[in-house]
């Protein structure tokens, strides 16, 4: 929780708990798995309504069908239209038979944040299979985007996935990586090509909202069109409302496209606005900042200065802040954050708050807000 005051610090209201939004079929004309024929034989497609996720289950019966799919799709002559395409690695960070996700279920998305809207696509992905996190990354890079710190440090997502095991059935997602320069020109039937072609996945799952393809031209109803043709099955889950919708108490909207739905510009807003209590709920977790300690970092009785250049991921906004927990040094307490434009410094009341030597150089310093 953010408190702009001096201490000691006034009671906080609590907010209201954040909620999916009813799963609700989507105007599509879709089969679902194993409840009836799919057009032209393939394997059905469909979203999910959370009444009828048993019906998931019948996908793990269809493994031998999925393989002789694949057969009459290679016989069949199917071929991108650039063969540079092909021979290129779709995935940055698996072997180079990209066999990696072969049978799984791919949720996908950018999952900067990875809040409890991205928890929710993992979770329907385990239902149906073995889930997997395709993100993209270095967007900002090729878009030519002012940078921004990660939401959550590249060393701390693993963590914050594993978890994750409790809500896709006791499985810990695993996170594959693609240079959005590799993709970026592909329109969405040559994307949903190479999903099946390289990667050999049985069926993707996506928000909503969800688009791609050159110029981001493709949406939630083309990839459920296109996952069919080429034999996935398609999952298109409706986006976790937020049903507070508000920053300190003043409803907003974060950009043009908010329509209430947790993001990870949600996420960001409430950061730069120091309120914790709301980011915990958005991510369903407390946000960590994790610092790299090299050199020249100064510690105190009260305090901890690094420079700036140290943060690995965002970190709150200046002020005052509740239950602070400096990870493998004990609870801090009250604490306030201050950060210019070289340094950032954690300053305790509790003078008794950090032992001497707490921090060591050459490791990575955790600190969570909540």
């Amino acid at each position: 929780m953010h408190l702009p005051l001096p201490f000691p610090f006034p009671d906080v209201p609590g907010r209201a708990p954040l909620a999916a939004s009813p799963r609700l079929p989507l105007p599509l004309p879709l089969a679902w798995p194993g409840l009836g024929p799919a057009r032209g034989g393939r394997r059905g497609t469909a979203v999910i309504p959370a009444a009828t996720m048993p019906a998931l289950q019948i996908l793990q019966s269809k493994q031998a069908s999925r393989h002789e799919q694949r057969a009459k799709q290679m016989l069949s002559g199917i071929s991108l239209n650039n063969e540079d395409l092909v021979k290129d690695k779709l995935l940055i960070d698996c072997g180079e038979d990209q066999d990696c996700v072969i049978d799984g279920i791919v949720a996908l998305g950018k999952f900067d944040a990875l809040h409890i809207g991205h928890r929710e696509l993992a979770m329907y992905a385990s239902k149906a299979g073995t889930p997997f996190l395709l993100s993209f990354v270095g967007i900002a890079e090729v878009l030519g985007w002012e940078y921004r710190p990660p939401i959550v440090a590249q060393c701390d997502r693993k963590r914050v996935l594993t978890s994750w095991a409790p809500y896709c059935k006791n499985v810990v997602p695993i996170e594959y990586q693609v240079e959005f320069s590799k993709v970026r020109y592909l329109t969405p039937r040559q994307f949903v090509e190479r999903l099946s072609r390289d990667l050999k996945i049985q069926g993707v799952v996506a928000g909503e909202n969800y688009r791609f393809g050159y110029r981001a031209s493709g949406d939630a109803a083309e990839l459920v069109k296109l996952c069919e043709e080429f034999g996935l099955s398609a999952f298109i889950v409706r986006s976790v409302m937020d049903t507070a919708r508000s920053y300190n108490g003043v409803t907003t909207s974060v950009n043009s496209s908010d329509k209430g739905q947790v993001s990870s510009s949600r996420v960001r807003h409430a950061l730069a606005m120091g309120d914790m209590e709301y980011v915990s709920e958005l991510l369903g977790r407390k946000h960590r900042l994790v610092l790299t300690v090299k050199e020249n970092h100064l510690q105190e009785r009260k305090r901890i200065m690094l420079p700036k250049s140290c943060m690995l991921n965002m970190p709150p906004a200046d002020g005052l802040y509740e239950n602070c927990d400096l990870l493998n040094g004990g609870h801090l307490g009250l604490c306030r954050v201050i950060i210019n434009s070289e340094t950032i410094v954690i300053e305790m009341k509790d003078e008794n708050s950090l032992l001497p030597n707490t921090i060591q150089e050459n490791q990575q310093l955790g600190i969570e807000f909540g």
